[in-house]
């Protein structure tokens, strides 16, 4: 019987998150601004590989492996067959990371690197779901002194990186898990949508795309 109740237990828990994940869901479905700041991401991410850029993506822990399985998805395939496309993820480095927080300190074990392989028109996506993460900040700070576009993606506050950023996506939820799975959905939505701008037509050209014609990234928003 107890055994019963376990599974019932669990089945509740299971359903219960489920509704969650979805409500958030629904929340970026109606966030005119939240599809806007996407949008936009991707069009500045096109214009800076056009342009012989690249892209980098950093955060700790969970978002540190987010971070790598977009890097993936650009440097592999997301959903195409077509060429590959340049993107760095500033955690993987385990002497890279292991040297600078020795000598400079955990703060700095992103920002360091982005000054060593950054260069003016490429792209920085930093993911924190807090978006206190000093080292992701610090990293941020980098990027705009560097002309490199710096993007947060990160909870509903926006924490010290919405300042910071020239964009930010905040996840309207407080809930890691439920921010952590609104990251990956966001950052596929991107990767699908560069796909799509730069490999539509013939596999290597596509149609044009310009930031000037996507709106700017805005707060919340709802339709």
């Amino acid at each position: 019987m107890k055994q019963t109740e376990n599974i019932e237990h669990a089945q509740d828990l299971m359903r219960n998150r489920i509704e969650r994940s979805i409500e958030v869901k629904k929340m970026l479905l109606l966030d005119a601004n939240f599809q806007d700041s996407v949008a936009n991401v991707a069009v500045k991410i096109v214009e800076s590989l056009r342009a012989g850029g690249k892209v980098f993506f950093f955060g700790n822990g969970g978002s540190a492996a987010d971070a790598q399985h977009l890097t993936a998805e650009f440097t592999g395939r997301y959903l195409r067959e077509r060429a590959a496309l340049p993107a760095l993820a500033l955690s993987v480095n385990s002497s890279s990371v292991t040297a600078i927080g020795n000598d400079y300190g955990f703060d700095l074990v992103f920002a360091r690197q982005l000054e060593a392989l950054g260069k003016p028109g490429d792209v920085a996506v930093a993911i924190s779901t807090s978006g206190n993460s000093r080292n992701v900040v610090r990293a941020l700070e980098v990027a705009k002194s560097r002309s490199i576009y710096a993007v947060a993606l990160t909870g509903a506050s926006g924490g010290k990186m919405k300042s910071v950023a020239d964009c930010a996506i905040c996840i309207p939820s407080e809930e890691t898990p439920r921010i952590q799975e609104c990251h990956i959905l966001t950052g596929h939505l991107i990767c699908e949508i560069v796909e799509l701008m730069l490999f539509e037509d013939s596999g290597s050209g596509g149609q044009k795309a310009s930031s000037a014609a996507m709106p700017a990234c805005q707060g919340p928003q709802t339709k």
